[in-house]
């Protein structure tokens, strides 16, 4: 169904294109992708510059705007904008634990959802280009792992792009995904230390729900269930500008005094099914670690193999925790939250994952990933390109980005510890100005 919208100072047009679910066989099976068109109302008619915009993820669909709030506000000014749900996603042929299951057997799922990485979306995306420009260049601002497909496009099919804009998202071109938890634990670290630095209470706080949660069955609404390792994902919360805030006064009321004595609060479990759920995004867990491989060698749940060389996140080492629920064991240790991680037991925990726990399993042992990034390509690279690297970033380490930036050509930085992870969200306009000018070498 195409519609056309109008909300105050915005049109909006939705488009639905037919693309090969394998590019390499384009007479074979299609899926259906859809993006939807923004442009200012004022320059509805006017010729302008395409920009498609590639949300973070992996499987998240773009964002469903409501007037020129945060980024979109700049971008309207110079382009006519395309946020794409990238396939599987949002309105694109979502793949769910609802919709998997007509693509037969587990190991037919994993072998359909193969096709969803980032070269496929690249793909995509040069397919949506050729029906909507008339075969010209456009822009791509690429967020997260929006930014991982930018660099991607920039490595496959740099003759689609005018200029690349990347936000919190280069990704090592070399790093699999054991480098990447390597690095990202003694992050997760340091944001919880940096957390309690600011809210000394919390961890007592946090201490006293993993205790709970380690002498008590807490199922949320949902249906899933809280262990003690689910709740230290909360810790995803810290990687964003405001979610150290969030994560605090969440931790401050989490208890509830009941007949049966203290249990944590339908409120607290409100919230927390809220950010842990994937029932609007199964394919983050799906592929999550997929998005790092292109060795040909399987993940084999990278994140819980490298989780074991810093027990300092095992809770289970620690001892007599409702008894030192105040104060930090014997031996130093603390209750550190985690977070931007995927884990086998989530299969059982989360119940929108619970039908798909096979077909994931079956993704984390497959192997023949195929390279992602042109590192030939990107040394040659005549595309004009900008990125912002978030200093000590939770989700994207800053060390591998700063060694991609130096590796494609021309690519100009911009680092800063003025915004986290989400800053294109938090910093909006400004954040993407800065970036505009960058690229088009006015800064």
């Amino acid at each position: 169904m195409t519609g056309r919208h109008r909300q105050p100072g915005l049109v909006l047009t939705d488009h639905h294109f037919d693309v090969p679910l394998d590019h390499d066989d384009p007479t074979g099976e299609h899926i259906r992708v859809y993006a939807r068109e923004v442009v200012a109302a004022a320059r509805e008619h006017d010729e302008l510059p395409w920009l498609v915009y590639l949300q973070g993820g992996p499987g998240f669909p773009a964002g469903r705007p409501v007037g020129r709030d945060s980024w979109l506000d700049r971008a309207l000014e110079d382009y006519r904008v395309l946020l794409l749900d990238q396939r599987g996603t949002g309105r694109s042929t979502p793949a769910t634990r609802q919709t998997l299951p007509l693509r037969g057997t587990p190991a037919q799922q994993a072998d359909y959802l193969a096709h969803f990485r980032a070269d496929a979306i690249v793909r995509d995306c040069e397919h949506i280009r050729r029906k909507l420009t008339g075969d010209r260049p456009w822009a791509v601002l690429g967020q997260s792992f929006g930014g991982f497909c930018a660099v991607t496009y920039l490595s496959r099919a740099p003759e689609g792009l005018a200029e690349v804009l990347i936000t919190g998202g280069l990704p090592g071109l070399d790093a699999d995904a054991d480098a990447v938890y390597r690095a990202a634990y003694p992050r997760m670290e340091r944001k919880t230390l940096a957390h309690y630095d600011r809210y000394p209470g919390d961890e007592a706080a946090a201490r006293r729900i993993a205790a709970h949660l380690a002498e008590h069955e807490e199922v949320l609404a949902d249906g899933t269930r809280l262990t003690v390792e689910a709740f230290q994902q909360l810790g995803i919360l810290l990687g964003t500008g405001d979610g150290s805030h969030r994560l605090h006064y969440l931790l401050e009321d989490a208890f509830a005094d009941t007949p049966d004595g203290p249990r944590l609060s339908d409120a607290f479990g409100e919230q927390v099914a809220a950010i842990l759920s994937r029932a609007h995004c199964p394919l983050y867990a799906l592929l999550h670690e997929a998005i790092y491989a292109q060795d040909g060698e399987a993940t084999h749940w990278a994140a819980e193999r490298v989780r074991a060389e810093f027990p300092q996140f095992d809770w289970s080492d620690q001892s007599d925790q409702s008894d030192q629920s105040d104060r930090h064991d014997a031996d130093g240790g603390r209750f550190l939250f985690t977070g931007e991680t995927v884990h086998p037991w989530m299969l059982h925990t989360h119940p929108a994952l619970r039908p798909l726990r096979r077909t994931a399993e079956l993704l984390a042992e497959r192997k023949g990933w195929a390279p992602l990034y042109d590192a030939d390509q990107l040394a040659r690279n005549t595309v004009p390109v900008a990125a912002a690297i978030y200093h000590d970033d939770l989700y994207v380490d800053t060390a591998h980005s700063l060694r991609t930036a130096r590796a494609i050509r021309g690519l100009r930085t911009w680092v800063t510890d003025e915004y986290e992870h989400d800053g294109v969200r938090a910093g909006g306009r400004a954040v993407l100005d800065r970036l505009l000018r960058l690229v088009r070498d006015e800064a």
